[in-house]
């Protein structure tokens, strides 16, 4: 899954040098996949996309990653991912589903459901905050 995250982070040409230069920053916890927090889409050719998402402190859910196959894009599969990250999200609790936005995906966030309510500092940049109902 990490060289589906890589495929798909060098993908855009906005973020291809930074993750060449940094590799290490593409990381999937085993804990997150033993705990259930990680779900994988495949189909007959194989994996496709996987989304993880997490609990907050403060009862929330927070997507920590949404990744798919480059030439899978706009295929339906980011938004079967994230009906999985509600669904997951909603069964311990939480009335919201947050994201640190990757600022190329805006236009995908925005078309299922999410808003941007402020801005985040990551380790190489700003990037949107965004944040849905459940």
């Amino acid at each position: 899954m990490e060289g589906l995250q890589f495929r798909a982070s060098i993908a855009h040409p906005d973020y291809r040098e930074m993750i060449l230069a940094h590799p290490e920053v593409i990381v999937l916890p085993d804990e997150q996949i033993a705990a259930g927090q990680v779900v994988v889409a495949e189909d007959e050719d194989g994996v496709r996309g996987f989304a993880g998402v997490l609990p907050r402190e403060d009862g929330q859910a927070e997507l920590d990653g949404l990744f798919v196959e480059p030439d899978r894009w706009r295929g339906g599969v980011g938004r079967l991912l994230v009906g999985w990250a509600e669904t997951y999200a909603a069964s311990f609790g939480a009335s919201r589903l947050c994201v640190i936005a990757n600022p190329t995906a805006l236009d995908f966030y925005r078309a299922v459901g999410f808003v941007q309510t402020g801005v985040a500092e990551t380790q190489f940049d700003s990037a949107p905050l965004m944040e849905k109902s459940l």
